[in-house]
């Protein structure tokens, strides 16, 4: 009788502690999209339907372009519309846009596509400089309104910044650019998601707007988890959709959510 009670005991203990255990952690459901400068968020749109298709809840932001702090509370005006754990991904200058509002606590992991990842008191255009891409070295490329706003010469659009999209495409993208303020480029940032979140990154091998280089650098000093896609442009996300997609569904499955 005295073994019988101790079982019984035992099961009962073991009952409690099922009962009061903390579930296991959910998966990584929320996705958020920041596109770059000079496009906006209608290029994710294959990536967009993969993620989907592969039961993701991915959203948008359309960043005004009008100031980097705006740009940032854009990104974490959508981050408070999520409902758990959210994996943010920046393409380009909107590197720089995750890596400030990345700190939003919803936020687990990043990722980098084509972007820049600047640190505490650095700014994108400061550090392009430092390592030029072709853009840089190409005279009149980049152009500017009366007011300070900046835009890549349409002529010049397809083959600087997306040479492995169908003409047609790069053209009507080129002709559909958001003007950029040109201080978004040259605001030092006040934080580094980065230094606290695990990240991902994709090199485009072939980029012409950010160099290269400058993106492994970048992601070595993060200490992200790299992936290159040889011959891809800085349209790599439109260009190589699938491989991106790869990347971020990655992160995903391996960011912590708890």
């Amino acid at each position: 009788m005295h073994i019988r009670k101790i079982q019984l005991a035992a099961i009962a203990a073991l009952s409690l502690m099922s009962a009061v255990a903390p579930a296991s952690a959910e998966p990584l459901k929320n996705i958020v999209l920041v596109h770059g400068a000079w496009v906006d968020g209608s290029g994710w749109k294959a990536i967009y339907d993969i993620l989907v298709r592969d039961g993701f809840h991915v959203s948008m932001v359309q960043e005004p372009e009008t100031s980097f702090a705006d740009d940032v509370a854009a990104t974490k005006r959508v981050l408070d519309l999520q409902d758990g754990p959210t994996l943010l991904v920046g393409h380009s200058y909107g590197g720089s846009v995750i890596t400030q509002a990345g700190t939003h606590p919803s936020v687990v992991a990043l990722v980098y596509i084509a972007a820049h990842a600047p640190d505490v008191g650095e700014d994108e255009a400061a550090l392009g400089q430092k390592t030029p891409s072709v853009l840089g070295k190409t005279s009149g490329a980049v152009k500017k309104t009366a007011d300070d706003f900046t835009y890549l010469n349409p002529p010049a659009f397809p083959e600087l910044f997306a040479p492995d999209l169908p003409r047609a495409q790069a053209e009507f993208t080129a002709r559909s650019q958001v003007l950029a303020a040109a201080k978004v480029f040259s605001t030092p940032l006040s934080a580094a998601a980065w230094k606290t979140k695990p990240s991902w990154g994709v090199v485009a091998t072939a980029d012409k707007i950010i160099n290269p280089d400058l993106e492994r650098w970048y992601y070595a000093r993060a200490r992200s988890h790299t992936t290159e896609i040889e011959g891809a442009s800085h349209a790599v996300y439109e260009s190589h959709p699938q491989e991106v997609a790869a990347v971020i569904e990655e992160a995903a499955r391996q960011a912590p959510t708890q």
